[in-house]
């Protein structure tokens, strides 16, 4: 029984579960990686303040992720600890995001456009009168030949 070493520390229905596991914090730790060996300061020059917000919140909503695993994994409820509040708040500035980004996505009126269509689509008696004269100047009079 000495022999069989780790295998018998956990239950063989969890080991496909602590492979994917396993491989998923690889792949995190090459994401982690990546984003520690780029510059941020250089980054960050190329980005507009909207999508700067959107990078920082992304950051911070991630390390606040990994943080709120780290304490499930130490037994810890991360419900009843500020992780929670935390996450929270940088949820709510997340939609307020949401919220700017789709304002500026959404359809803009040309005032100037937009009357001349009004005008033009409105008929006037005067305009009608003043149009009629002038395509026709003879119009309303009448001449007898006798």
């Amino acid at each position: 029984m000495a022999d069989d070493g780790p295998a018998e520390a956990y239950p063989t229905e969890i080991e496909e579960n602590l492979n994917d596991f396993d491989s998923s914090l690889i792949s995190v730790q090459n994401m982690v990686q990546t984003l520690v060996s780029v510059s941020r300061s250089h980054n960050l020059l190329k980005l507009d303040p909207l999508d700067r917000a959107k990078l920082d919140l992304m950051s911070a909503y991630a390390l606040n992720s990994m943080f709120w695993m780290y304490l499930v994994t130490q037994g810890v409820n991360p419900k009843d600890h500020a992780i929670k509040q935390e996450l929270d708040r940088i949820r709510t500035y997340m939609n307020k995001v949401k919220q700017i980004t789709d304002k500026r996505k959404a359809a803009r009126l040309d005032k100037d456009a937009a009357s001349r269509f009004v005008r033009n689509a409105l008929w006037d008696a005067e305009d009608k009168k003043r149009k009629d004269s002038t395509e026709h100047p003879h119009r309303g009079k009448h001449i007898r030949f006798s």
